[in-house]
């Protein structure tokens, strides 16, 4: 399956797609949140993506924060969850300017809308998909809505149980959704390795085939994931990244500093490059190698004309540039032709077949 968003092309045969995700790290600011765009664009991310939504459309006043949230920003006390929210909402003006501004800097532009109105609006600016976040990943209204867009959907699945993951894809598939991104994503922030769980991008193949195609939003801190997450074989990779780990807000901690995001777009290139093709083959780089450091028949002793080659006569030593040590058998109770000497790197006309 290869799926288009704007001018990239993903799926088999093609490079990772790297979505960028400065989330909320702008802190409410425009020119933050153009830095970010620059910083994406520089570490070489395919897309930059943001979040759309407006508070009181997602949550109730009475919502309490997360343990995280209350770790980086303080308890409800302090500042509600509602009043977070707040500072964090991306006005229609601002995402026209950051549409506008990855433009000029080519790179795509992307944001989860965690409310209706606000898919509804990224849609009408024109967004080239839509990511669902976990927390709407079982949120079968809004993923009919935004089914309705006609847009490829990246869908991530953390805190997800199986059978949830199996009903919302077959929700999109029987709507009849054919660009499906499946992220496999821990919901806790920041992740521990071993909470990664990376062999479930594994059982999702195994669930949906070729339906859709697979990636990894990935919340932990170490930079290992990219490459084993690579390996595994995944379409679409998303990271969190920030200006700075010592801002205030709810995500900064746990996002990548920028010359981190710039290192595991690397080490997934990197990775990509390194797995190479799939069947086995002499490469151009080992053509030299394999003809000094391979083995080549040779005679063991001096041999008569008229003797029947037998293992006692021949032997194998570099180089390999003679009849290949793997092909003895062919030669094995046939007649030499001529006198040989011994080292004499042996040919298929020095003997005939008794």
């Amino acid at each position: 399956m290869i799926i288009k968003i704007n001018n990239k092309l993903i799926g088999k045969d093609q490079p990772i797609f790297f979505i960028a995700e400065a989330g909320v790290n702008h802190n409410g600011s425009l020119d933050t949140a153009k830095k970010l765009i620059e910083i994406a664009k520089e570490s070489g991310a395919d897309a930059v993506k943001f979040q759309s939504f407006f508070a009181e459309e997602i949550a109730l006043p009475t919502a309490p924060k997360a343990t995280y949230h209350i770790k980086s920003t303080g308890d409800d006390k302090k500042q509600s969850w509602m009043e977070l929210l707040k500072t964090q909402e991306i006005s229609y003006k601002m995402h026209v300017e950051l549409i506008k501004y990855c433009k000029k800097k080519e790179i795509i532009f992307l944001s989860t809308p965690y409310d209706t109105k606000s898919a509804d609006m990224l849609s009408d600016l024109g967004v080239a998909a839509f990511k669902i976040a976990s927390t709407d990943m079982n949120n079968h209204q809004m993923l009919l809505h935004v089914s309705k867009k006609n847009k490829p959907i990246i869908l991530s699945t953390a805190m997800s149980f199986q059978d949830e993951v199996i009903s919302s894809v077959n929700l999109l598939l029987n709507f009849g959704k054919k660009e499906i991104v499946l992220m496999h994503c821990t919901g806790s922030y920041p992740a521990r390795l071993k909470d990664s769980n990376l062999n479930v991008i594994k059982n999702y193949k195994k669930l949906f085939n070729d339906k859709c195609l697979y990636g990894y939003s990935d919340h932990t801190k170490e930079f290992i994931n990219s490459v084993a997450a690579t390996a595994i074989g995944i379409s679409v990779y998303e990271k969190h990244f920030t200006l700075d780990n010592k801002l205030p807000g709810p995500d900064h901690r746990m996002s990548l500093q920028p010359d981190e995001l710039k290192e595991t777009i690397k080490l997934i290139r990197q990775t990509e490059t390194s797995m190479g093709g799939f069947n086995k083959i002499v490469l151009r780089c080992e053509h030299e190698n394999r003809k000094k450091l391979r083995k080549s028949l040779v005679a063991k002793l001096d041999i008569s004309k008229g003797s029947k080659i037998t293992h006692k006569l021949i032997t194998s030593k570099r180089p390999g540039t003679g009849i290949l040590a793997s092909e003895v058998e062919k030669i094995l109770g046939s007649t030499a032709v001529k006198d040989i000497k011994k080292d004499t790197i042996l040919r298929k006309d020095m003997f005939k077949k008794s």
